[in-house]
This record gives C-alpha cells, structure tokens and sequence, in this order.
C-alpha cells in the first residue's frame, strides 16, 4: 500500500560509524546464540552517548541544563530543511537562511561544515529547534566549546553524526526520537526523513 511518503534513513550504523577522537568505541557482546545450540539469541552493546548518530541535550556544555529525557520531543519530530553547506557557517549565512527554513535545519557537507559562534548565535535569536549534521560533531576542531554553549544554553537541539547521503537539499519532515535516558547529557538516535511521493495522476 502507497504510504504516501518516502522513509529515508539518515543514521549511521552504530558499531561502524567514526569514532570521535578520545569517545569509548562501541561494541556488542554475544550472550547467547540458537546456533550455537542456545534456545534464543541474546547480544548485549556498549556505546558512549555521543556514538553514532545522536542528539546533544544541554546539559552536555550547560552546568545544571536540560538532560535527554527533559527537553521536549516536539524538537525531533515535524518540518525540517537539508542545506548544502562546506566550511565554516557564519551568522550572516544563517539569517539568509531562517527567512526560508523551517525550524528545524541539516547541514549536508560530506562531515566539512562547522557552525561559527555566530551562527548559533543567530540560530538562537530565530528561535530554531534543532540543527543537524553529517559531521561528528557541530563544532569546528579547536572552537568545541562556543557553538555548543550558544546553541544548547538556548535550548537548540544538536542532531550529529547524520548519513545525509541520500538526502537531496529540500523540504522534509524529521523524525529522530532519542532513547530515554534518564539524566544524560546525550543520546543514540534513529534520524529518518519522510518525504511526500509525487501525485500520482
């Protein structure tokens, strides 16, 4: 049956997705196995909250701020827009931008586009929800700290760690619950993006 919409998923799988420099690595161990003679399978898995795709909360760079389970869900689920981006994005990119984005925006630049303080900044000052990205993290190397605290002691959303490979820049509607963790500072997330099939006639 014609759902009427596409699914595409934007997540990295878990146990082989990049590794951020000084992050525990993940793994799963084998508890059990039928075919080994078990009478069921059962696996166990270690990650750190910042592994894969995931979502930053602010208590991750904000003393006292929000964990996982406390900032509120409507930020991971509704509009969203795929933006083409490489490099550094300053505020000026961002205001050029919010005038036509939803509240929700994914910065697609193969792991090489990196938000200046600025552009969380302006991010904030346009009420933003969430901002994505197919980098590890955000943040350029060496400047961690001023876009995250910009965005997250604002209560902006930080989706990371995204496979946006087969996502085209346009219009979709974003639906990336994280894992309910209570008191984390992060969470493991399944991003995909639903987009509108064509009518047909």
């Amino acid at each position: 049956m014609n759902a009427g919409y596409t699914l595409i998923d934007i997540s990295r799988e878990l146990l082989h997705a990049p590794v951020y420099p000084g992050d525990p690595a993940p793994y799963r161990e084998i508890l059990r196995r039928t075919e080994q003679g078990d009478p069921y399978s059962l696996s166990a898995f270690y990650a750190g909250c910042h592994s894969a795709t995931h979502i930053d909360a602010p208590s991750h760079f904000v003393p006292g701020g929000d964990t996982i389970e406390q900032v509120p869900l409507e930020h991971f689920f509704g509009p969203c827009a795929v933006v083409d981006a490489v490099g550094l994005i300053t505020g000026a990119d961002i205001d050029r931008l919010a005038e036509s984005c939803p509240k929700r925006i994914l910065f697609k630049g193969d792991g090489q586009a990196f938000l200046t303080q600025s552009a969380a900044f302006a991010l904030a000052e346009a009420r933003f929800l969430l901002v994505g990205t197919d980098a590890q993290s955000i943040a350029a190397p060496g400047d961690e700290a001023a876009p995250h605290v910009g965005l997250l002691g604002a209560g902006v959303s930080i989706l990371e760690g995204l496979d946006l490979r087969r996502a085209e820049p346009g219009l979709y509607t974003l639906c990336a619950f994280p894992l309910y963790l209570a008191g984390a500072e992060a969470s493991l997330t399944r991003a995909v993006l639903l987009k509108p099939d064509p009518p047909q006639l």
